[in-house]
């Protein structure tokens, strides 16, 4: 082309670097990158785009980082779908920090990305063990004035009774409606749970009722749950009082639930005097199990 006095573009550029990606030839796709670029031709983000993927489909994370943040640094957007597919697989393979730079990066070059992108970080650094950089994230976020859906909430709100923030965690509670949001059943189950968990029994419980009055049903899973760590706290009256909750259709007592019943109530076991204190129908545990 050039031998004929028609300069390559973008798209001629971008279409030979996408075919060396695709075929791994990844030092050539680089090099006609540079190529591109001395060549007054400026690549655009689908150019870099099928870099990162390249990089990303051989897991070389180092290089296709040092490509991203390129790209960000030329105040490229990548579409949503890349982007959070590529934090995805950094996290996936174990560098969530280095994708929660890349958030750091996104937010100081005051780039505009979906809060999807923030989500799965977020959510990655927590399932991690990254949670106090997760929360360093987030108030970052928070100070840019970045709003935040339910499910980030959702996400932050568990992480702080994790790393024993409660006061943070009430707080983050108290605002999901001081921002236009309102708790959902994922919501109630995090509080509800991590509340028994630190042993706030009647916090748990009116949290329990305010989520009946706010039109949720509460899961089979969650009722389980409660029951199980009501029993295994002493809590006999109450676990009773979520037993009766258990109507056998929509609401059925698990296996793990009845074999702990089984052994706090059999005649051997631990509350066997405090049977009574169980719905009748469940009273059975408290017999000789040969």
């Amino acid at each position: 082309m050039v031998q004929q006095g028609v300069k390559p573009n973008v798209v001629t550029y971008t279409s030979v670097i996408d075919a060396l990606c695709k075929a791994r030839a990844m030092d050539k796709a680089e090099s006609f990158l540079r190529h591109m670029v001395d060549n007054d031709v400026r690549p655009n983000n689908v150019t870099y785009k099928c870099i990162i993927q390249g990089y990303s489909s051989l897991c070389w994370w180092e290089e296709a980082v040092k490509i991203f943040r390129e790209t960000t640094s030329r105040g490229l957007i990548l579409d949503d779908v890349t982007r959070n597919s590529f934090v995805s697989s950094l996290c996936n393979h174990g560098r969530s920090k280095e994708a929660a730079e890349i958030a750091h990066q996104i937010i100081e070059n005051g780039t505009t990305v979906s809060i999807s992108t923030y989500g799965i970080i977020l959510g990655e650094l927590c399932r991690n063990d990254c949670t106090e950089e997760a929360i360093v994230l987030f108030h970052k976020l928070g100070a840019v004035d970045v709003k935040f859906d339910i499910t980030i909430f959702n996400t932050m709100i568990d992480a702080m009774y994790r790393v024993r923030r409660r006061e943070e965690a009430n707080i983050l509670f108290a605002a999901i409606s001081a921002n236009g949001l309102v708790p959902n059943a994922s919501t109630y189950r995090i509080m509800i749970t991590n509340l028994l968990k630190e042993g706030s029994m009647e916090e748990a419980d009116h949290m329990f009722s305010s989520m009946e009055t706010s039109g949720y049903a509460p899961s089979s899973v969650l009722l389980n749950d409660i029951i199980r760590m009501l029993l295994e706290k002493g809590e006999i009256v109450k676990a009773g009082n979520y037993l009766s909750k258990v109507d056998g259709k929509s609401i059925s007592l698990e296996a793990s639930t009845g074999l702990l019943m089984r052994h706090l109530f059999s005649t051997e076991g631990k509350y066997h005097e405090q049977i009574k204190s169980l719905p009748e129908r469940y009273q059975f545990f408290g017999v000789r199990h040969s």
